[in-house]
């Protein structure tokens, strides 16, 4: 199979970019074992957007900081989702509105997206943007997270979700170039 490279992509000026992720570091599931890392798939991932589109990168972080045991994290995890509960953010974008595109990054927790991003896309008036999704996995794909952020964003116009296997990651060109595609599509 020939190797893929990621294109760069030049917007002269015409759209703002904001790559807002959550990505969980340390302890996680991949490859069917416990492994730590140093830094999260989805924030890889987030990165080589960053670095392909010129996009502003924003880190989606709690408050209160997840359990370092990935198990541990995985329950508090689904008690969050059971109860709909919105984990305070340790910050906020301060100009929004000036974005007219948002990719979005996350980890596939139990079907959707960890609960830190519903409070994120809680937070904004996503009106007349574009939201493009990417979410990491190790075979759960994206679940019902496409949905879940039309829900929460119904004036959004939201693009299918690009699941890309965490493991993977290092060699998602493909993917990386797929999510390029969309925002070229708006030019």
């Amino acid at each position: 199979m020939a190797e893929v490279q990621c294109q760069q992509i030049n917007l002269g000026g015409m759209s703002k970019i904001l790559i807002a992720y959550y990505s969980r570091r340390g302890q996680n599931y991949v490859d069917g074992v416990i492994r730590d890392l140093k830094i999260g798939n989805t924030e890889f991932l987030a990165r080589r957007l960053a670095e392909k589109t010129g996009g502003m990168l924003f880190h989606i972080d709690t408050v209160k900081s997840y359990p370092v045991d990935y198990h541990e994290t995985t329950k508090q995890a689904m008690t969050e989702l059971q109860t709909d509960l919105r984990p305070e953010l340790t910050d906020m974008i301060e100009n929004m509105e000036e974005f007219d595109t948002v990719i979005l990054g996350y980890p596939n927790w139990w079907g959707t997206m960890p609960m830190a991003v519903h409070t994120f896309l809680d937070q904004y008036d996503f009106s007349g943007k574009r939201i493009i999704p990417f979410c990491t996995h190790e075979g759960s794909g994206a679940g019902h997270s496409e949905k879940d952020i039309q829900r929460l964003c119904p004036s959004a116009e939201c693009l299918p979700c690009e699941a890309v296997k965490g493991s993977a990651v290092r060699s998602a060109d493909y993917s990386i170039n797929e999510i390029i595609n969309r925002i070229d599509k708006k030019n």
